[in-house]
């Protein structure tokens, strides 16, 4: 019987006032050990460009100090990567994060807006091309987990070298893979475990927004997670994900959501959000966000089910149904070659027959 993976480690400064002034330079596989995501660097590069060492942003606690690179609209310092390629007049940056403040938009946060096309990466990954919203031609894929985006600064790359490159990012660590992906969500993301501002974003196909406020969220402890949503009447499975982390939202003492992460063994990821009927943020018949997608109203149960999604065969896709005993749901999932609006429509259906939650969801109270 082989041993439990360990989960992931990283180092963290103590201070707000500890930031570099300027991110240094710091090659991918001693950065990896300062950040919470898995680091990703290129084994193939466009002709004729080369790559230069990347600059690291090290995660630290919130406070506004005057650093380059941080982030402008939030007192927020988590980590972030950025190596810049070029060559011949041409020049393109990418950026690795872990976007966890709320669930990524489409799944492509900086294309929001923009027409977007998908290709396949390998793994069962997926790309996208578009324009970001500093109205460069740019790309984006979620990877284990780390949002990985590209964005092109100077002179023309055409889609196939954009994918080429995203099918050669290669893991800096190998080893810190399965680690990463052992680690909850909850125990990695910077919003779940520090007291930073919440900032508001899209995150789907339909509207939901939570507004901009102080600090909202209570995780529950992640080893805690499956005997909490079994006593809620929340499935711990669904498919090939599982449940492992969650979390209540709400106005003070008043409890209004619950969300529920479930993770696939490869890094793919679902957000469930539930509340009683009415009494939180989630508003039907649900209301389409400010991006192109599909929208379309399937049969669940003899109930209708909102079916929001950017391609058939990939996703991302965002679900919106109501239970009979009262609740409202919502899940959205990742891209992927295993994740178009069929097998999607799958997952919600057999979350929707695991649910029990009559009577037994005080928390959703």
């Amino acid at each position: 019987m082989s041993s439990p993976v360990p989960p992931w480690r990283w180092q963290v400064l103590d201070r707000a006032a500890d930031l570099d002034p300027v991110p240094p330079a710091i090659e991918e596989t001693r950065a990896q050990d300062w950040c919470n995501f898995v680091l990703w660097r290129p084994s193939r590069l466009p002709a004729g460009c080369d790559t230069r060492v990347g600059t690291l942003r090290r995660e630290a606690p919130p406070g506004r100090v005057a650093a380059e690179g941080r982030t402008p609209w939030s007192d927020a310092n988590p980590a972030g990567y950025r190596t810049e390629i070029s060559g011949g007049g041409r020049r393109l940056r990418l950026k690795q994060f872990l976007y966890d403040w709320a669930f990524p938009a489409a799944d492509h946060p900086c294309l929001w807006g923009s027409e977007t096309r998908p290709a396949e990466i390998g793994g069962g990954r997926v790309v996208w091309l578009g324009t970001d919203y500093l109205g460069h031609r740019a790309a984006s894929a979620r990877m284990a987990r780390t949002t990985v985006e590209l964005s092109v600064l100077e002179g023309e790359f055409d889609d196939d070298e954009l994918v080429a490159l995203f099918a050669a990012l290669r893991p800096a660590v190998p080893d810190a893979v399965p680690r990463v992906l052992a680690t909850p969500f909850a125990d990695l993301s910077y919003w779940a475990r520090r007291p930073a501002s919440m900032v508001s974003v899209p995150t789907g196909v339909f509207r939901f927004h939570r507004s901009e406020r102080e600090h909202e969220g209570d995780w529950v402890p992640s080893e805690q997670v499956a005997d909490f949503l079994t006593a809620q009447g929340v499935p711990v499975t669904a498919g090939q994900f599982r449940a492992e982390s969650a979390a209540t939202f709400g106005d003070g003492a008043t409890v209004r959501e619950l969300d529920v992460v479930y993770s696939s063994p490869s890094g793919g990821e679902l957000r469930l959000t539930a509340q009683r009927t009415g009494g939180g943020r989630l508003a039907f018949p649900p209301q389409r966000d400010k991006h192109p997608a599909t929208a379309e109203i399937r049969d669940l149960g003899g109930r209708p089910l909102h079916l929001g999604h950017l391609s058939t065969r990939y996703g991302a896709c965002d679900a919106w149904w109501q239970h009979p005993d009262g609740y409202d749901l919502r899940l959205l999932g990742s891209a992927g070659a295993d994740l178009g609006a069929e097998a999607f429509h799958g997952l919600a259906a057999e979350i929707d027959r695991g649910l029990r939650l009559a009577g037994r969801a005080a928390v959703l109270g």
